[in-house]
C-alpha cells in the first residue's frame, strides 16, 4: 500500500486537480447544451494519466532541486520510495497509456498529440531549461498548464459530427485565461518560499526582484487574466458574464491589497492570494460549466 501511495504521489494529485478543473468548463463550452457524460470521463481520465506522466518526468529532472528545499523534501523520489528509473518507468508508462487511450478510446489523436507536446514542453523547455535559467520560467513555462483546455476541446469537437463550427478562437482564450493567472498565482507562493528557491538556485521571480516588483508583476498578470476572462462573455450568456465580473473583481482586490502592503512595509501574507486565484479559477471555471450545460443563449 505504501507502494502505491508512493507512485501516485508522483503524479502530483493536487495539481492535477487543478489541470482537470480546467478541462472540464473546455470540453462543455465545445458542444454548448450537450453532455456526453463518457466521452467527459473518458477525456479526464486520459488527461489524468498524461498529466501524471508530466509530473513523473518533473520530479525526476528536479530530484537535485527537490532535495534542498523544505517544501519538496517529502516527495516519494526525496525520501527513496521510489528509485527514479523506476519512475521514469512509470512515467513513460503513463504517457503511453494517456497517448493510446485518448486517441482509440477518446477518437481524438490531435489530443494525443497535444498530451505528447505538454509532456515534451513542460520537461524540456520548462523544468530542465527555463526553470533553472530565468524569472520568466513560469511566465513561459505555464503554457503546458494552459493544454488541458485544448485536450479536452479536441476530444469533443473531433466527436462532433453536427457541421457545427468548432470555434477554436474560445480554446484559445480559456488557454490564455490560465497562461496569465500562473504567474500571479505562483509567485505568491513563490514569496512564502523564497529562501527554499534561493537555496536551491532556482531563479523565482521573488528571488530576483524586491517585493514591491514582484507585487506590482503580480497586479499586472491578474488584471490580464481578469480582462482575458471577459473575452468569452459573446460565447457566453448573463450567468458567466455575472460570475467573471464578481469573481474577478475579488482577484483583482486581493492581488492589489498584497501591492499596497509590501509598499508600505506591512506584514503581508502571500499564501491569502495563492488559495484566493485557487478559488478564482474554480469560480470562473464553474460558472462557464453551468453556463455551457444549461445552453443559455449566449450574449452575442
Amino acid at each position: 500500500m505504501e507502494t502505491i501511495k508512493a507512485y501516485f504521489a508522483l503524479t502530483k494529485p493536487r495539481v492535477i486537480e487543478l489541470l482537470l478543473v480546467a478541462a472540464i468548463p473546455a470540453m462543455l463550452q465545445a458542444n454548448r447544451g450537450e453532455v456526453d457524460l463518457w466521452l467527459v470521463l473518458g477525456t479526464l481520465f486520459g488527461g489524468w494519466m498524461g498529466a501524471g506522466a508530466a509530473n513523473t518526468f518533473n520530479m525526476v529532472a528536479d530530484y537535485d532541486i527537490d532535495q534542498k528545499m523544505g517544501r519538496t523534501r517529502a516527495r516519494p523520489l526525496v525520501r527513496h520510495r521510489v528509485t527514479k528509473e523506476k519512475a521514469a518507468v512509470f512515467a513513460w508508462a503513463l504517457l503511453i497509456a494517456s497517448v493510446l487511450w485518448l486517441g482509440f478510446v477518446c477518437n481524438s489523436w490531435l489530443a494525443a498529440a497535444f498530451i505528447v507536446f505538454t509532456n515534451f514542453f513542460y520537461i524540456f523547455v520548462y523544468t530542465k531549461w527555463l526553470k533553472r535559467r530565468t524569472w520568466q520560467n513560469v511566465i513561459w513555462g505555464g503554457a503546458a498548464g494552459c493544454m488541458p483546455v485544448l485536450v479536452g476541446w479536441a476530444v469533443i469537437r473531433d466527436n462532433v459530427h453536427d457541421g457545427s463550427p468548432d470555434h477554436w478562437w474560445q480554446a484559445v482564450v480559456m488557454f490564455m485565461i490560465i497562461f496569465f493567472w500562473t504567474p500571479p498565482h505562483t509567485w505568491a507562493l513563490a514569496m512564502k518560499y523564497r529562501d527554499d528557491y534561493a537555496r536551491a538556485n532556482v531563479p523565482m521571480l521573488p528571488v530576483v526582484a524586491t517585493p514591491t516588483e514582484t507585487t506590482r508583476k503580480i497586479v499586472v498578470y491578474s488584471w490580464l487574466t481578469v480582462a482575458t476572462s471577459l473575452l468569452l462573455v459573446p460565447a457566453a450568456s448573463w450567468i458567466y458574464l455575472i460570475t467573471a465580473l464578481v469573481s474577478g473583481a475579488v482577484f483583482l482586490v486581493v492581488a492589489t491589497k498584497l501591492y499596497s502592503g509590501v509598499k508600505a512595509g506591512e506584514k503581508v501574507k502571500p499564501l491569502k492570494l495563492f488559495i484566493l486565484s485557487n478559488n478564482y479559477l474554480a469560480a470562473l471555471f464553474l460558472g462557464l460549466s453551468v453556463d455551457a450545460v444549461l445552453g443559455l443563449p449566449t450574449l452575442l
